[in-house]
């Protein structure tokens, strides 16, 4: 069974309408390259609508009180909960991921929201003593404005609420340019913000060209706030524009994962929790572990039991019952893996396992582990963004170290131990913004999450999320 896949339009001003132009794109299953839909494409006029649109709702919304808000939020994301199992089938179709993967996604996304939702009625300014006991000094969070968020097609729902939440809480409206490959479910995750009665134009949605949408939403004199999530590059690209324009902006950008497997570690544990994490959505995860570093004494064990992990999933089609492992989510990843494993054998790599495209229909790509990797390979200094685990040798933890922290990178990482000490090492040397030992990624709603150095900077989650969309006003009142 599956559920029909339905033509996406834009939101604007809480109603879902065509672009102005009638143009199209065509949204294309990656596990048979088929096109199963169009998505609406808009132009300049429907820019400006969507930030008029914007602006009122921000009005609206900023004088809405907290409770109400989280209110909406929470009706929000009970309509979320309910409508997991139908959105989650029209993320299969047009992600690729498994069905399981896609339905915890959901299910996740609810639950970032309602913890926002809450999140948002500790929003606290303070009372400072005065110097002059005459006056009150007061310091207010007030929300920054409208807010423009880009997100990406690996986690089509995921990556919206991350930054959905904190700006609804805070009182901001949100403006979306959503992925044109993966539509269908951000509509259906912000028709359930329409139909929890929120003010229109509160949540806006758009699509179309990327680099006309960005450049033109950003110097928007109505926007206030620039959220994005993507590749380093156009990550860059996106903070000087917001920069030309004093926009603030939060960037979550690309990783290159290293997991260090310590000289006294459970290689079984390792294998799981670390494999786990490496497949899941084919590795098109930001987070993915992608460079593992195994002490020498280990890495042979630990090299044959993560090829038996890998040779043990079921590659299919994400609607199959018993897939775990999906396509690529469009044909440019296929190219981007042949290069990666090019350039792999070409330096000497051994392909323990996979290495090459499934033959067929879609975008499949066979999970695989290379060992025995040159540090100038490709593969150990670029994201791979898929299926690939890149396994290396060292002697010593200090060799490890500088090793995860030779690339410019500072997204996520994973270590596995048995030693506190060397636990409490590799959480103060490690360069990155979030680091898991001996458990695979747990990213949650009330903990940060975002990165350093080229992996961008600020927060989505926990209560630093908010801070980016609230301005600090500083107040004295003086009695007359």
């Amino acid at each position: 069974m599956t559920t029909n896949y339905t033509d996406t339009r834009l939101l604007i001003n809480g109603e879902w309408t065509d672009a102005k132009s009638g143009k199209t794109i065509d949204v294309i299953n990656p596990a048979t390259g088929k096109p199963i839909g169009k998505v609406a494409h808009a132009g300049i006029a429907d820019l400006d609508q969507a930030l008029a649109s914007a602006q009122r709702g921000f009005d609206a919304w900023k004088n809405t009180s907290a409770p109400e808000r989280a209110n909406v939020m929470r009706k929000a994301a009970g309509l979320l909960r309910e409508r997991a199992d139908a959105i989650a089938r029209l993320l299969t179709q047009e992600q690729g991921k498994p069905l399981i993967e896609a339905r915890g996604e959901v299910m996740a996304g609810a639950e970032i929201i309602e913890w926002f939702a809450d999140e948002g009625r500790r929003v606290y300014g303070r009372i400072v003593p005065s110097r002059n006991l005459a006056a009150q000094q007061l310091v207010l969070k007030e929300p920054v404005g409208p807010v423009a968020a880009f997100t990406p097609w690996n986690f089509p729902i995921n990556q919206i609420v991350r930054k959905l939440g904190a700006a609804l809480a805070t009182g901001c409206s949100f403006l979306v340019k959503a992925p044109e490959e993966t539509p269908a479910s951000p509509a259906a995750l912000l028709q359930c913000f329409v139909d929890a009665g929120i003010p229109p134009g509160t949540v806006g949605l758009v699509f179309g060209d990327p680099a006309e949408i960005s450049s033109y939403l950003i110097a928007s004199p109505i926007i206030r706030k620039v959220t994005f999530t993507g590749s380093t590059p156009v990550g860059k690209q996106l903070a000087a524009l917001a920069g030309a324009h004093m926009k603030r902006v939060t960037m979550e950008l690309g990783g290159h994962a290293p997991v260090i497997v310590a000289e006294d570690a459970d290689v079984a544990l390792a294998v799981k929790a670390a494999g786990a994490a490496k497949f899941r959505n084919a590795g098109q995860v930001c987070i993915s572990p992608t460079r593992f570093l195994v002490h020498n004494s280990l890495v042979d064990e630990f090299s044959k039991a993560l090829v038996k992990h890998a040779e043990s999933l079921k590659l299919g089609d994400g609607l199959t019952a018993g897939t775990t492992l999906g396509p690529l989510a469009n044909a440019r990843r296929i190219t981007a893996m042949a290069k990666v494993m090019d350039d792999a054998r070409a330096k000497g790599a051994t392909i323990a396992t996979g290495g090459e495209r499934i033959s067929g229909e879609g975008n499949f790509y066979a999970p695989t582990v290379i060992t025995n990797v040159s540090l100038d390979a490709d593969v150990f200094n670029n994201e791979p963004f898929g299926p690939v685990a890149a396994v290396r040798g060292f002697d010593n933890l200090e060799e490890a170290i500088t090793e995860a922290n030779r690339l410019p990178f500072g997204l996520a990482g994973y270590a596995f131990t048995k030693s506190i000490k060397t636990a409490h090492i590799l959480g103060q040397r490690l360069e990155l913004g979030m680091l898991w030992i001996n458990q695979p990624a747990m990213p949650s709603a009330e903990m940060p999450f975002g990165g350093v150095k080229d992996s961008g900077y600020g927060s989505e989650g926990g209560p630093e999320a908010l801070e980016s969309y609230l301005v600090t006003k500083s107040v004295s009142i003086l009695g007359v």
